[in-house]
Order: C-alpha cells, then structure tokens, then sequence
C-alpha cells in the first residue's frame, strides 16, 4: 500500500522562484520527504511510500523523483515560505 498525495504527482515539481498551486497541494510530501530525508530512509522505500513508484522497476524514474521533489522541498524551506508569508497560498 502506498501513501500517495492526494494531487497528482508529477516527475518534477514546478522551477519557479514562487509558490505554486502544486507546491500548496503536495506540501505535505514536502515536509514527509525532507524527514524522511533526514531519518536517512532509503530511495526505494521513499519512492514506495511517497511516490508509488517502485525503484527497482523505474530506478531512474525514481531518483528523478526524488532528487526533484527533495529540491524543492529544501527551496520551499529555504526561499518558499517568504512568499507564503507575504501571499499566503495560492
């Protein structure tokens, strides 16, 4: 079973330099992914559980992912919330 978002997850999140609609509807993923990150949880179980990607069958995919979906994880942490902040969410 796998915890999916409610949104749909695309293969990267959105390179803009504000918060999207996207951003407001997986930032649940976002805070999972970032403590998941930090517990030190493997690809392929953060794949499964988050994504619902299996990374022995799309290990590509799945890193691709991840490392998109971490980054702007890190960027809402870094430079996101500042917009939320001023604009609240979209």
């Amino acid at each position: 079973m796998t915890d999916l978002p409610q949104a749909p997850l695309a293969d990267a999140p959105p390179a803009e330099d504000r918060v999207t609609v996207y951003d407001r509807d997986h930032l649940k993923l976002y805070m999972r992914l970032l403590d998941a990150n930090a517990e030190g949880a493997s690809l392929p179980e953060i794949a499964r559980i988050l994504f619902g990607i299996d990374a022995e069958a799309e290990p590509e995919r799945a890193r691709r992912v991840h490392d998109s979906h971490l980054g702007r994880a890190r960027w809402m942490t870094e430079h996101g919330y500042r917009d939320l902040l001023r604009h609240g969410l979209p």
